[in-house]
């Protein structure tokens, strides 16, 4: 009964462990998509980029095969659909400032 529990226990840690370090490393991928969008100066429309431009897109599954995770792209689509990235009509990309501001998307915290 002893060995069962530990096991359990064992999972358990396990399994929070890994939502934790999934959510950190969220995070740090927000905090860099929009250090990105900064540093190539698409704060605006008229700065806008493509993600392929900032290297926000999945890779294809022969590369994901040997490579870590990327969060790159998740945490672009979760910017986005939290309006902090803002799309023009081309299909071109840039960061909201006032958005980022005002967000429930906690990218710093």
């Amino acid at each position: 009964m002893r060995d069962v529990l530990i096991v359990v226990l064992v999972i358990a840690v396990g399994l929070g462990g890994a939502f934790y370090a999934s959510r950190f490393m969220m995070k740090r991928a927000m905090r860099r998509v929009v250090a990105l969008f900064r540093a190539t100066g698409a704060v605006d429309p008229k700065g806008a980029v493509t993600a392929e431009q900032l290297g926000l897109v999945k890779a294809n599954m022969f590369g994901r095969m040997f490579k870590a995770r990327d969060y790159g792209p998740d945490a672009l689509n979760l910017l986005a659909q939290a309006g902090v990235i803002k799309g023009t009509a081309d299909g071109r990309l840039y960061l909201s400032e006032a958005d980022l501001e005002h967000s429930t998307v906690k990218t710093f915290a």
